[in-house]
């Protein structure tokens, strides 16, 4: 199976649609009219869908087991075809479209099995996805003009040549990866005014400021005590979004004092040090958090 465990769980819908086609009007009329001799076609496909629709990991080798939230099947009848339409709703890591085109097919295999006595030329048409919505596409919004970052390395032994930096060069690919540009990429040592100096200088002239390392509670830890008395405003909820996130995944997240706020039009993250802390923090808010240049801009939280 591919690999979700970086995901966050997010509202997932999909929409799938088949289509069942007749060969005469008689057969639709038995339809409609409930007299089908095997039972009540609509009813007995609608419940072979759903159980479809559950039990899709059991058959596409790929698909991962999910809680299914919602289910819902319409059928529209059109000349001597019927549109069967399934909507799957989940709050998970990855989409249920698969989940969806799979309780159309089964509702469109039992209706065919149902109406084969009375009618040999049934023929089951299209089946395709008719929208879906909730995974990192759908957050994935570009922007009128370019977002450029600055990165920044806090810490002695990296900027002494001590250690190689991971973290920062972590950051920067999931930035690329949300189409944000990187202006500047500097190494400083855990020095309190070196990092106010880089973050009200680089905050003038970029949409986002990211600082990692110095985020711990060792004595040289001092990312927070540097740029909490400059923030102009906290943004609780993505600080606890990325300490929810790692601790779901470490329990020494817990630990980690990551800080998020605004300077100006620019935001300012202060993310953990190692590259893993780093990682899960970015893939904890980003591309989301892109959505707060809307809001900086005027803009309501919908659009």
């Amino acid at each position: 199976m591919v690999d979700i465990t970086h995901k966050i769980s997010t509202l997932r819908v999909a929409s799938a649609q088949a289509i069942v086609k007749v060969s005469k009007q008689e057969t639709i009329d038995a339809l409609e009219n409930n007299t089908v001799p095997k039972g009540n076609v609509f009813e007995i496909a609608k419940a072979a869908g759903l159980l479809a629709v559950k039990n899709t990991f059991n058959v596409i080798p790929d698909c991962h087991p999910l809680p299914v939230e919602f289910t819902g099947v319409s059928y529209t009848i059109d000349g001597l075809s019927v549109k069967i339409e399934m909507t799957v709703k989940t709050i998970y890591k990855t989409g249920v479209e698969v989940e969806a085109m799979h309780g159309a097919s089964v509702i469109a295999l039992t209706m065919y099995d149902m109406l084969k006595p009375i009618d040999k030329q049934v023929e089951i048409g299209t089946i395709k996805l008719l929208e879906k919505s909730g995974g990192k596409s759908s957050y994935r919004k570009k922007h009128r003009s370019q977002l450029t970052a600055s990165v920044i390395v806090c810490s002695d032994s990296i900027s002494e040549g001590k250690k190689e930096d991971k973290a920062g060069k972590a950051i920067i690919k999931k930035l690329e990866e949300s189409d944000v540009s990187i202006a500047n990429y500097d190494i400083i040592p855990d020095e309190i005014e070196v990092i106010r100096e880089k973050a009200v200088k680089y905050a003038s002239e970029n949409n986002l400021v990211i600082f990692t390392g110095g985020t711990g509670l060792s004595y040289r830890d001092v990312t927070p005590e540097a740029l909490i008395p400059i923030l102009e405003r906290r943004i609780p909820g993505v600080e606890e979004a990325i300490r929810d996130y790692g601790q779901e995944r470490m329990p020494y997240a817990m630990l980690s004092r990551s800080v998020a706020g605004t300077i100006g039009d620019a935001l300012v993250l202060a993310l953990p040090g190692s590259t893993n802390g780093a990682k899960e923090s970015m893939d904890a808010v980003f591309p989301y958090l892109l959505h707060v240049f809307k809001i900086l801009k005027g803009g309501n939280h919908d659009s």
